[in-house]
């Protein structure tokens, strides 16, 4: 063995291929005129010759004490590394002790540099963090992320020198930690358009593939982050939730909520048959699709904490949505964004959403969970006998498809008498609820669905006190807001206690609690719709 192990963290060993025998004798006689400068010791030791195919020489280099520990680079210099430059073809690095990394630059007259660092994978949480600020990869499941952030190679540039040459194969892709870099020739880049030559932090390119005829050079001292070409399937998740969801097997209420990414802040979707819908767009469609716009616009360790919805337009179920995301603020731990959701060029939507990294505060909660029988205890309802929000002869698909999807969501009343809708009753209601099937480990996608069950059986508890037989009242929402308090998942039971405590003036006002299992508070929700009365409708009237 070379090195002697009590030595393997402060060494570096280089290869040195030399053309002939002759060479390597030389260089075996000479050895102890090479000088690194910049270490703890000016002399090299270990020879080693292969004489199968190639003479080769290792130097074992001790390192400064304390390079481990150290984040900036540190620059190696050797001189007179050989006495005649003829008798080498090639110098390469053979080891260097983890968690270092190394780049180095072509031997020139009578010198080699070599730039020496510690490797980011030290800090897998800074690079997480670095990550989800990347506008590029915020569109992606926050598990394709943490993913990336495990493969990723670091490598540093000094001003002026190349990234890429003309004709060099493609490695990987590069994401801009630090630095400025600058490229001449055709070049395609993810977030830019093919006018912009010039990238900087945040910035994410690979080189064309196709042309392959660019030249990229470092403009200022350059950070990359470089994911492995045999990665690069990592960035073509197959939607924003999950980087291989199964159409078959996923969760029913994922697929409505899985947008197609347009570009960084545009997103679309669509009203999947069988979704919950009557003549027009299900309100809670219109907030689920609108905040999963939104969370792909942030950081994925900020969460959805509060967001104020607008329903302007009746939503058309036969064409794509198309949700426009506005930036509005950022800050370390707070981003606030406008969505619009856009049909027929006509804003028919939007909502103002805030997000919030997580920190250490206070806790207390006043409301309780009311009593109930536990869900497993009482019998679903399939129809929803209020506010029934789709088509009663619409058959239910059992397996999802591109454009279809079974009713997304389970229900439980823990009121068991069955009322129609001419049925005067107090203004509330109580019944568990949770999405069919599993879905990912996400909280983003949980409160996009907590927002999507939440316009269920809503605004219409406000026409209870007002309902008699021969009369048919309309609601229409007007407005909703929600804030999150505590983490769930919404693939377990939550309780979704509902009340109205006003109508006045054709308006309606309820709000609404959901609890956990464990009967801690989760999110709260209000909304206000126009309820209107209908005319009495006779039961003896003429045909004619």
């Amino acid at each position: 063995m070379l090195l002697g192990e009590e030595h393997d963290i402060c060494r570096v060993v280089l290869a040195a291929t030399v053309v002939s025998y002759d060479s390597f004798c030389y260089l075996n006689n000479n050895i102890n005129r090479y000088t690194p400068i910049g270490t703890q010791s000016s002399s090299l030791f270990g020879v080693h010759c292969n004489t199968v195919r190639d003479y080769v020489f290792l130097l074992a280099l001790p390192l400064p004490k304390g390079i481990a520990q150290t984040f900036g680079p540190l620059e190696l210099k050797l001189t007179k590394l050989i006495s005649n430059f003829s008798h080498v073809c090639n110098v390469c690095v053979l080891y260097l002790p983890p968690p270092l990394h190394i780049t180095h630059t072509p031997l020139t007259k009578r010198l080699l540099t070599i730039n020496i660092f510690p490797n980011s994978k030290m800090d897998s949480e800074a690079v997480i963090e670095f990550l989800g600020d990347v506008p590029v990869l915020q569109r992606f499941p926050s598990s394709s992320i943490r993913k990336i952030a495990q493969l990723v190679v670091v490598k540093r540039y000094n001003s002026g020198e190349y990234i890429f040459r003309e004709g060099q194969p493609r490695d990987g892709i590069y994401i801009i930690w630090e630095g400025e870099v600058e490229v001449s020739g055709a070049f395609h880049a993810d977030n830019h358009d093919f006018q912009v030559f010039q990238w900087r932090k945040f910035d994410c390119f690979t080189q064309n593939e196709s042309v392959g005829k660019e030249d990229i050079i470092a403009l200022t001292k350059l950070t990359l982050l470089m994911l492995p070409r045999k990665y690069s399937p990592l960035m073509q998740p197959t939607s924003i939730w999950s980087a291989d969801m199964n159409l078959e097997t996923c969760a029913p209420v994922e697929h409505i909520l899985s947008l197609d990414s347009l570009d960084m802040n545009t997103f679309r979707g669509i009203t999947l048959q069988g979704a919950p819908k009557s003549s027009n767009v299900y309100g809670g469609q219109f907030m689920g699709q609108a905040l999963a716009a939104a969370s792909k616009t942030v950081h994925f360790l900020k969460i959805l904490h509060s967001f104020h919805a607008h329903f302007l337009l009746a939503g058309d179920i036969n064409i794509p949505i198309i949700y426009q995301v506005d930036r509005l603020h950022d800050m370390p731990n707070i981003a606030t964004r406008r969505v619009n959701a856009v049909q027929k060029e006509r804003v028919v939507f939007f909502l103002i959403a805030s997000f919030h990294r997580g920190e250490e505060g206070y806790d207390h909660q006043e409301p309780t969970m009311p009593s109930v029988p536990d869900p497993e205890m009482l019998l679903p309802e399939h129809g929803l006998e209020e506010g029934v929000k789709h088509l009663r002869n619409l058959q239910r698909m059992e397996v999802s498809t591109s454009t279809s999807v079974p009713w997304p969501t389970e229900i439980r009343p823990v009121d068991p008498v069955k009322y129609t809708r001419q049925t005067k009753r107090s203004p509330s209601v109580i019944y568990w609820l949770r999405a069919k099937g599993r879905l990912p480990d996400d909280q983003a996608l949980h409160r996009c669905v907590g927002a999507y069950f939440s316009d269920l059986l809503f605004i219409q508890i406000s026409l209870n006190p007002h309902r008699r037989k021969g009369l048919s009242p309309s609601s229409i929402s007007l407005d909703h807001s929600m804030w999150f308090h505590r983490d769930f998942r919404a693939d377990d039971w939550l309780l979704y206690v509902i009340d109205s405590p006003t109508a006045y003036n054709a308006r309606g006002f309820s709000r609404g609690q959901m609890f956990n299992r464990k009967g801690e508070l989760v999110l709260s929700a209000m909304q206000v719709g126009v309820v209107r009365k209908a005319r009495f409708v006779s039961t003896t009237a003429s045909k004619l």
